[in-house]
């Protein structure tokens, strides 16, 4: 099975980049995040003409998530509230950024986690307060459910140095600083592996680069889309790469896939 990880930022824009990326590449499930658009208005037919079942979960203009999967999926969750509760979720299922599923027993959540904005502004202290509720979530479903995780998606965290281009003089740069490093790692210790750097473990790659300043020409980019395992699907994991090529293209998403296989 081959699970892929992309932050296409804007499904409609990069609609012919996702036909064009599935047709080449056999993927059994694709899992999206910025898609930006309602649940009505979301592209569906393509896709499901090229033998994918299409579980959505957006809002306009911003966030949105999305799975693609080549077998129909059951238990379909979206959003917190429905596994913490309503006092736990409080207003964070606004912007639409969770939705789960489960194929051949993994449960497999999708993330696209706040940016954060600058450290130390409301949007970080919105970020951090998410994480929380996410720890929440997972705790909960994971007791619930005997069956492996895979969590994936875009983090909008680089959780060491080597996972940024140039680490120096950003200990306390958005998407980087020790808090939300810390709040990551809080929640991999419920079980869970970063499958890229089961196969990987030096530096230099990257799934994300700034449009500005040549960024991606440069290759100052960094590490922010995951996937991670718990043990026995982590053990059971044969590859995990970071695909470059769609960010190649005429107007692209500003992340690239990564492509784990088991």
């Amino acid at each position: 099975m081959k699970i892929a990880t992309w932050n296409v930022n804007s499904i409609r824009t990069r609609q012919p980049h996702v036909i064009d990326w599935l047709t080449n590449n056999s993927i059994d499930v694709l899992c999206l995040q910025e898609t930006k658009v309602i649940d009505k208005d979301f592209p569906r037919e393509p896709f499901e003409e090229l033998g994918y079942y299409v579980y959505i979960y957006g809002q306009k203009a911003y966030n949105g998530v999305a799975i693609f999967s080549r077998q129909p999926m059951t238990e379909i969750i979206t959003g917190f509230t429905s596994i913490v509760g309503e006092e736990i979720a409080q207003d964070f299922d606004e912007q639409k950024r969770v939705i789960s599923g489960v194929i051949d027993d993994i449960r497999i959540i999708n993330l696209y986690v706040p940016n954060g904005s600058a450290v130390g502004s409301e949007k970080y202290e919105y970020k951090l307060q998410w994480f929380s509720v996410l720890k929440v979530y997972l705790d909960n479903l994971i007791k619930q459910e005997s069956r492996e995780v895979c969590i994936c998606g875009d983090f909008n965290i680089a959780l060491e140095d080597i996972d940024i281009y140039n680490a120096k003089g950003k200990v306390n740069h958005i998407m980087s600083s020790p808090l939300e490093r810390e709040v990551l790692q809080n929640i991999l210790e419920i079980g869970l592996k970063d499958a890229f750097r089961k196969f990987t473990t030096e530096g230099g790659h990257f799934s994300w680069w700034d449009y500005r300043s040549g960024g991606f020409q440069r290759n100052r980019g960094w590490r922010i889309d995951h996937l991670y395992l718990t043990n026995k699907l982590y053990q059971k994991a044969t590859n995990c790469i970071i695909d470059i090529e769609p960010r190649k293209q005429e107007r692209p998403s500003d992340h690239t896939p990564v492509i784990l296989e088991i």
